[in-house]
């Protein structure tokens, strides 16, 4: 036994030896080559002095011998912004922009991570910059990935408080690093065809007044500053969260969004404590999508809103307590994907925080308002506070009121429940996909033999305002519910 046993140590020392043995061979022979989990690495979009996020690729050593390298460096040294890291060495001033006599041994491998800080390129457009990080092997064989990015000149702005009547115009993107402030007795106009970019912790706080006078060809966007993406089918900019978004303080008045996208907030837009007396906020033919907090919230406030999209929030996607509020033609769609104790739709009340303020009116016309839950449709009214509202020729995602005094406050309205529509109401629209979190809120052609209630069943309504959608479509005699008309093919 004893002797099986010195036998069976013998062999595995050898094995064990002969292992190690060909673990620490290594080869010159020109022949014997590094592979890549890629050979092209693209950084996406960034800003000119802007640093972009860390990607990663690996290098495997598959060859059969161990294989040294001489260095690795980039071809143009320092010249182009690109920053690399190699198995943990950075490639920098104090190495000369290179890693030497780096060892990967058979079966083995080693992760870089790059990143860049592009230098400006004095163009008005994106220009793509490259280099590639080359791997000269022993042998002197020369390998090389190619790191490929584009950079686009921005006009960074920080610390601006605007505090007389500005026009917001630059021939580059605007990307605010900071909060942008709107002082009072000051109006800042950001004109059609603007796209403004914010920084993750910026916001657009008002005090005075903001007008973003967008077209039906040429809209206003606010927006995140990351153009890059999280992941290969998601971009940033379909991230909730990107920014702080849009905060009109208590004495700002005759706001006017029109035709303005804002999305992927934290909070979308805020309306602080004001009187219902003055127009607070007027947001027509515009979109507030994906927040992570309130899409729209007004605390008595006098706000018109039509042919408007709220969609897809954490918290309510509007949300009105007190003031006086007229809603037209709006789409109050809640697909929030990241939640399932995401806000309602459409809320309203007439008390918040132990303080009461009445709702003076709340008319809803030709509106839609669904989402995934049951119910999201929110009244809380207390009865001893007023409470005017009523809805029109709406379609609400909520229980029919029993009671025939709240039945009053309804008129021809069309109520969706779960058992026509399981899904939530998502069936109406040409997208919703919450895995890529990209949506569409148009309403979709009924398949054969069914027909979406939102279709032809609006009032009509004289007022031009209203004679086209949220992008300029007409309206025919027999609107549709909701801020888009369904165009017939």
């Amino acid at each position: 036994m004893m002797k099986k046993f010195s036998i069976f140590f013998f062999l595995s020392v050898v094995m064990l030896m002969v292992a190690c043995t060909d673990d620490d061979t290594f080869t010159t022979s020109r022949s014997n080559l590094l592979s890549f989990s890629t050979d092209t690495l693209r950084l996406d979009t960034t800003f000119s002095n802007v640093p972009t996020s860390t990607k990663t690729f690996w290098v495997y050593n598959k060859s059969g011998d161990g294989l040294r390298l001489t260095n690795v460096r980039l071809a143009q040294g320092n010249q182009t912004g690109f920053r690399v890291n190699v198995d943990g060495i950075e490639l920098s001033a104090e190495n000369g922009y290179q890693v030497s006599n780096l060892e990967v041994r058979n079966k083995d491998s080693i992760q870089v991570f790059v990143e860049m800080t592009s230098p400006l390129n004095n163009a008005l457009t994106p220009q793509e910059l490259s280099d590639n990080l080359l791997f000269t092997l022993e042998s002197g064989v020369q390998q090389k990935v190619n790191l490929s990015a584009y950079s686009w000149d921005a006009e960074l702005i920080k610390g601006r408080k605007i505090t007389t009547n500005t026009t917001l115009n630059s021939t580059k993107p605007i990307v605010f690093q900071d909060t942008l402030r709107v002082e009072a007795g000051a109006t800042l106009t950001i004109p059609a065809g603007t796209t403004v970019y914010f920084s993750q912790k910026a916001a657009l706080d008002v005090y005075g007044t903001l007008r973003c006078e967008g077209t039906a060809a040429n809209p206003v966007t606010l927006r995140g500053d990351r153009l890059d993406k999280m992941f290969k089918y998601l971009p940033y900019d379909r991230v909730s969260g990107q920014w702080q978004g849009v905060r009109f303080h208590k004495d700002s008045y005759d706001n006017l969004l029109e035709h303005t996208d804002i999305h992927s907030t934290y909070n979308g837009i805020l309306c602080d404590t004001a009187t219902a007396a003055r127009t607070k906020l007027t947001i027509a033919n515009s979109t507030v999508h994906n927040c992570q907090g309130h899409g729209l919230q007004a605390i008595n406030c006098k706000i018109v809103a039509y042919n408007t999209q709220f969609s897809n929030t954490l918290m309510d996607c509007a949300d009105f307590v007190g003031g006086e509020v007229t809603l037209t033609h709006c789409t109050f769609a809640q697909f929030y994907p990241f939640d399932s104790n995401r806000g309602a739709a459409l809320s309203f009340g007439n008390h918040i925080d132990n303080k009461d303020y009445p709702l003076q009116t709340l008319h809803v016309v030709n509106s839609l308002v669904t989402g995934y839950a049951d119910v999201v449709l929110m009244g809380n009214n207390k009865e001893d506070v007023t409470a005017n509202y009523h809805f029109y020729n709406c379609l609400l995602r909520t229980s029919k009121p029993k009671d025939s005094s709240l039945m009053a406050r309804f008129t021809d309205v069309t109520w969706e429940n779960s058992k026509d529509y399981p899904e939530g109401g998502s069936k109406q629209f040409v997208l919703v996909d919450g895995d890529k979190q990209n949506y569409d809120f148009h309403l979709k052609k009924a398949e054969k033999g069914e027909k979406y209630p939102a279709i032809d069943a609006g009032l009509a309504l004289g007022d031009p305002r209203f004679a086209t959608d949220h992008d300029g479509k007409q309206r025919d005699s027999k609107p549709d519910i909701g801020c888009y008309e369904l165009i017939a093919n």
